[in-house]
């Protein structure tokens, strides 16, 4: 079953804010580039009509929160 556009961009943003992460961690990021910005250029257009910074903070505190989760659990 294919992906609906929802689908789509939750994964792409959930992608670009793993991306994000490794790319701050590293150091390798443009001065004063935010996760809003990064995530921002890797949406296609073809789907930017449903994205919100909502749905980004929806997506990072979910993300953040399921690795803190298995965190506690495998550690």
């Amino acid at each position: 079953m294919p992906l609906n556009n929802k689908e789509k961009i939750i994964s792409i943003i959930s992608n670009g804010i793993a991306v994000f992460s490794l790319l701050q961690e590293r150091d390798e990021l443009p001065k004063n580039t935010t996760m809003y910005d990064f995530v921002l250029k890797v949406i296609p257009e073809d789907i930017k009509s449903e994205l919100s910074v909502e749905l980004i903070d929806e997506v990072f505190h979910y993300v953040t929160s399921a690795h803190g989760a298995s965190g506690a659990k495998n550690g």
